[in-house]
């Protein structure tokens, strides 16, 4: 199974205890910045993935059937 809420809350008071009120605001914030650099890292992968779009129009051809209605 799972850890439920209680589990959650004794493991928290102990690393408040072992670890100070300000260290683990240090640890938090220094695990935020992980997790949001590593979403970075992934969505800039994924967008380096996608094919490349050509910028340049395609060029039109016009159909043999209106160039020979012209000659």
């Amino acid at each position: 199974m799972g850890i439920g809420f209680r589990e959650l809350l004794i493991i928290l008071a102990i690393a408040l205890l072992v670890f100070g009120a300000k260290k683990l605001r240090t640890i938090g914030s220094d695990l935020g910045a992980a997790v949001k650099g590593f979403k970075q890292g992934m969505s800039d992968d994924a967008q380096e993935s996608k094919p490349a779009v050509d910028d340049k129009p395609a060029m039109e051809s016009k159909p043999a059937a209106d160039e020979q209605k012209k000659a």
